[in-house]
């Protein structure tokens, strides 16, 4: 057991069940209401360092430990850290620290201090990659077994919104009893409404010209994910700015077409592959058809907003669909 921890992410949900997880390790089978002292909890309350400090340094009773919770620890002021940092550099044997990330940026020193003296838990899920590996941590410790069919159901289901797949395990728990092993038809009836999917699904599936595959995912935007149709434009078009930018333009690497994007290298790499592929008058036309909609968006085809991304999806998917090579004439020699 480490003497401080720092719990942060972007998905407040997912850091509020890590809470709850390092709680339940850190307590063990003694009485919360005895052990754990929470600060910064109450709506509006003031997030006071020597409160802070005051609950770390007094000993606990009744109990062997004194497990201190601070909620949005960023709201820390950088000119308290320093007593902060004192008291992670020398704490009591008999206290533990726990800093709840929120309410914006934990000051560096004190990140600092608890990466040096305890542990910094880190359930940031921002890119794919982090949420397969988040998925595939927590699966392994769940209390039900998924089939690796199920496992990516559950994956491919539930998209970014991974605050609902500690819900979905303890149903599965409740239903079919501890250790079971779960198959995709017994986890098909608890899925419930598809979550939410990263932007980038919807211009993937656009650029492999499925439209079937992007009016799913934008159904997907619209609804779980809460998007408004303005700000699906938004995203197409900054796509599709990004090959025209590079079109014409002596780029001949993802490095030099990041640095006139000003993005990531992977961002880059597609928009400079895409625009090589789609050349000047397909996305020329592309850009005309985001214009469009996005007059059409505002009132004037008295279109529905979200008809309207719809109609221009499954146009943009259509457009950008790879040429199907010819068929040989009947009789033609081979």
């Amino acid at each position: 057991m480490a003497s401080a921890y720092l719990v942060k992410g972007d998905d407040a949900s997912l850091v509020a069940q890590e809470v709850r997880t390092l709680l339940n390790d850190v307590v063990g089978d003694q009485d919360h209401a005895l052990v754990v002292e929470e600060i910064g909890r109450g709506l509006g309350e003031d997030l006071s360092v020597g409160a802070i400090v005051d609950a770390c340094t007094t000993p606990p009773f009744l109990v062997d430990r004194r497990v201190v919770v601070v909620r949005e620890a960023g709201r820390l002021l950088t000119a308290d850290v320093p007593r902060l940092v004192e008291v992670i550099r020398d704490p009591l044997p008999s206290t533990v620290l726990i800093l709840v990330g929120g309410g914006g940026t934990v000051p560096a020193p004190l990140v600092k201090a608890v990466s040096a003296a305890g542990e910094i838990v880190d359930v940031t899920t921002t890119k794919a990659g982090e949420r397969k590996a988040w998925l595939h941590d927590h699966l392994r410790g769940a209390p039900v077994k998924l089939e690796p069919r199920a496992a990516d159901l559950l994956a491919a289901h539930v998209g970014e919104d991974l605050g609902r797949v500690e819900g979905l395990l303890g149903a599965l728990s409740a239903a079919y009893g501890e250790g079971a092993r779960i198959s995709a038809e017994d986890l098909a009836p608890y899925l419930g409404e598809a979550g939410n999917v990263p932007r980038y699904e919807l211009t993937d599936a656009i650029d492999k010209g499925e439209p079937g595959r992007a009016l799913h995912v934008l159904h997907r935007m619209l609804e779980a994910g809460g998007l408004a149709p303005v700000q699906v434009l938004a995203t197409l078009h900054g796509h599709f700015a990004n090959m025209l930018a590079l079109d014409g333009d002596d780029v001949s690497s993802e490095r030099d077409a990041a640095a006139v994007l000003g993005t990531a290298p992977f961002v880059a790499k597609k928009a400079l592959e895409q625009s090589r592929r789609l050349g000047s008058a397909k996305i020329a036309e592309a850009i005309k058809l985001i214009a469009a909609a996005d007059l059409d968006v505002r009132g004037v085809s008295g279109l529905n907003p979200e008809v309207v991304v719809e109609i221009l999806v499954a146009r943009l998917a259509r457009q950008t669909r790879p040429a199907r090579p010819a068929r040989p004439r009947a009789g033609a020699r081979r």
